[in-house]
């Protein structure tokens, strides 16, 4: 993983060598070292290791998720904002599975930086409501309920809410 600002400096290099390229009449070269500069953009706001995490979660290995986790070794001066709340949702969503107060300390570090899409955090504040539940936090819980129901656009967790619903009035 490259810290933040070199790939800043890679991406200016690149893009700059590009331009020289486009002078020198060097068409196919500049179109080729801009692209290489567009790929040092995305890979400061996409981290190459939270997305490697993403594909191992999507195979249920929480293992081999955490595992490249750990190679990020000081998120707050490595990540973007967004990348930080994705980092803490990933860990949350591992440690929902053995600790239930580390989980919900992570879920709510995730939402208070901010996710990209609103189905993500919709997902966060249903495992956080999920987790209050568990802990008899009634009100806690309908209100992120709630929340989550309304960041819920295309009703992808309609069924989970209504779970968590019925689970909630038997408390």
């Amino acid at each position: 993983m490259f810290p933040k600002f070199l790939k800043l400096i890679c991406c200016a290099v690149f893009f700059v060598y590009s331009i020289y390229q486009f002078t020198e009449n060097y068409i196919g070269n500049g179109i080729f070292y801009f692209l290489i500069s567009g790929i040092f953009i995305l890979i400061y706001f996409k981290n190459e290791l939270i997305f490697l995490a993403f594909l191992r979660l999507r195979k249920q290995d929480f293992k081999g998720t955490e595992k490249w986790l750990n190679k990020i070794s000081n998120p707050e001066s490595s990540l973007v904002r967004k990348q930080q709340g994705y980092f803490y949702y990933l860990h949350g969503i591992i440690q929902s599975q053995s600790n239930l107060t580390i989980a919900e300390k992570n879920f709510k570090k995730s939402i208070k930086l901010g996710l990209s899409f609103n189905h993500d955090l919709a997902m966060a504040k249903l495992s956080l409501a999920g987790i209050c539940m568990q802990k008899r936090r009634k009100r806690e819980a309908s209100i992120l309920l709630g929340e989550a129901k309304k960041l819920d656009s295309q009703g992808m967790l309609n069924e989970q809410i209504k779970i968590i619903r019925e689970q909630l009035k038997k408390i």
